[in-house]
């Protein structure tokens, strides 16, 4: 069951576009070794303008994706890639299909 989410959006800063595609692109494979994140999507919908989205069984599983590899990477890489702070907003899950 999927009870827990997080939405984490991110403005790349002007000219680190490419650089903040390739960062999540790259972290899928450290995301795909949690247990506990059940759906994890990057997306882009705009030239600077980046999100991920992704779901959890439990709070648990959402406090150790927050603070597991991706995580760690995108507050380290912040001051260089990204505009400001990214913004992150947890979530209940009330339906999923």
């Amino acid at each position: 069951m999927i009870d827990r989410a997080l939405l984490v959006r991110i403005e790349a800063k002007e000219g680190k576009e490419d650089e903040v595609e390739r960062f999540l692109k790259d972290a899928l494979d450290a995301v795909r070794e949690e247990d506990k994140t059940i759906d994890w999507f990057a997306v882009r919908f705009g030239k600077r303008d980046f999100a991920i989205f992704d779901t959890f069984p439990d709070e648990s599983g959402r406090l150790a994706h927050l603070a597991g590899k991706v995580g760690r990477a995108l507050i380290a890489k912040t001051p260089t890639l990204i505009e400001g702070l990214p913004t992150i907003e947890h979530a209940e899950v009330l339906a999923y299909k």
